[in-house]
């Protein structure tokens, strides 16, 4: 979940290996670079009240950030009020916990991808590229993590995480469902245009179509996201809910989505480090 500029420069090499997808990042960031921004993060919120943060592996239950903060309610309870995705899944777990590498180093070319084998028609390169910004184009095979945000505000849908606020509720709940998808060239896989449909449901704006057959969503307390982040605590205080399975999306659909929707978003985000300090996650329930 993202609210901040996102800087996305580097590329990704994909390798086909028989059916299977592999990612190979060039590795121009050292291991000990991303140790330091997580040494820095570290130090910029130890006794300062910071509450526990987010992206996470999925499969570590353990945390020792023990701030509370409520639950947020269910989320046909809540307001949707922005949708957007990040190249590559910034969690780790369930069918994506192969590692894409360091990346750059702020926030382009790192997270988990789809851990699955695709077919060679699935993996057909697009007529047309589908341009994200200065980390080169999506293309078939790529992963990315979708974020559905609610919140607790009277608010409609739009752009970024301000939206999910107003001048009479500056301290609403937030709640991400997060659905991380598979980019193929088949027009038979799922449409982002739906899977982003908006309909008001008993007078709440509503994304009707997240996934329903993707697992049971793994739920945690944390925050928001994105790579702004990699080296400070985010104030954010967000309940997620991580669908641990992957759906295929049409790839086409993806581009012409970018190219028109009311969040005004035309590009995938960038990646926050996984968070791997017990002081900064809570315990998993």
């Amino acid at each position: 979940m993202n609210h901040s500029r996102f800087i996305l420069s580097g590329a990704l090499l994909t390798l086909i290996v028989g059916t299977h997808l592999a990612v190979a990042q060039d590795s121009a960031t050292p291991d000990d670079v991303i140790a330091e921004q997580r040494a820095a993060l570290a130090a910029a919120t130890q006794g300062k009240g910071f509450g526990p943060q987010a992206p996470r592996d999925l499969a570590n239950t353990g945390g020792a950030n023990t701030r509370v903060f409520g639950t947020a309610p269910p989320f046909a309870e809540m307001n949707l009020c922005d949708i957007h995705f990040h190249e590559n899944a910034e969690h780790k777990g369930g069918e994506f916990t192969t590692y894409a590498g360091n990346g750059n180093g702020e926030g382009a070319g790192t997270g988990y991808i789809y851990d699955g084998d695709l077919t060679d028609a699935e993996l057909t390169p697009t007529d047309e590229p589908i341009v994200t910004g200065e980390a080169g184009d999506l293309e078939p095979g790529d992963t990315i993590e979708v974020h559905y945000v609610y919140t607790t505000a009277e608010v409609e849908p739009g752009p970024t995480l301000g939206s999910c606020f107003n001048d009479a509720t500056v301290n609403p709940q937030l709640r991400v469902e997060a659905q991380v998808l598979v980019l193929v060239n088949d027009e038979n896989a799922l449409n982002f245009n739906e899977l982003s449909q908006i309909e008001d449901i008993n007078g709440r704006p509503q994304a009707v179509n997240i996934p329903t057959d993707t697992g049971t969503p793994l739920t945690y307390e944390g925050s928001t996201t994105g790579p702004a982040y990699n080296e400070e605590g985010s104030p954010y205080k967000v309940t997620w809910s991580v669908r641990p399975e992957v759906a295929k999306v049409d790839i086409n659909s993806v581009g012409v989505w970018l190219g028109d929707n009311v969040f005004e978003e035309d590009h995938a985000h960038g990646v926050r480090n996984l968070i791997i300090n017990p002081d900064l996650l809570a315990p998993m329930n």
